[in-house]
């Protein structure tokens, strides 16, 4: 089932995610609707705080020929590389405005599988931004939180200008 994105500036966007103790069939339910809702937008991931459930759940597909998505509970980020990676970033919850950030361009992730196992992946490209996108996310961070303070106004009243806050 596709699910609404919530709006900026709700405040759940700036409220880190509750953990997820166990794999069960209602987190596989909702990895489901947030794979639903990321391939309609279409994206490369979503974070659960972004369809307003408060818990630290992510999911990621950032292959050319889709399908390969990986499904993440309690993602956290254990070694990011030195070299940099420069990407622009958007949000469903803030249309219509994007950024150019930069961010490590590989990382080392441990999280809760599907199968509700601990695995550490690596990532790479645009995969590493789109991992460590979700995981700002689900700690209550927006991708322009990257930005200096000038780039950031200017971004938000792009925003308000094209009607994408409230």
């Amino acid at each position: 089932m596709i699910r609404r994105c919530i709006p900026w500036p709700d405040a759940r966007l700036r409220t880190a995610a509750a953990p997820v103790d166990a794999v069960t069939d209602e987190i596989r339910a909702i990895w489901t609707d947030m794979i639903d809702t990321m391939e309609a937008m279409p994206g490369v991931g979503l974070a659960a705080p972004q369809i307003g459930v408060m818990l630290r759940l992510a999911v990621v597909d950032a292959s050319e020929a889709r399908g390969q998505t990986v499904r993440m509970a309690n993602p956290e980020v254990l070694h990011a590389s030195v070299q940099p990676r420069s990407h622009d970033e958007a949000s469903p919850n803030l249309p219509g405005v994007w950024a150019k950030i930069e961010r490590p361009r590989a990382v080392t992730v441990r999280f809760l599988n599907a199968d509700g196992v601990i695995e550490d992946r690596d990532f790479v490209g645009l995969w590493a931004t789109s991992v460590q996108h979700q995981i700002d996310h689900l700690n209550g961070r927006m991708y322009f939180d990257h930005l200096s303070k000038t780039k950031r106004d200017m971004l938000l009243r792009r925003a308000k200008k094209a009607g994408a806050t409230r």
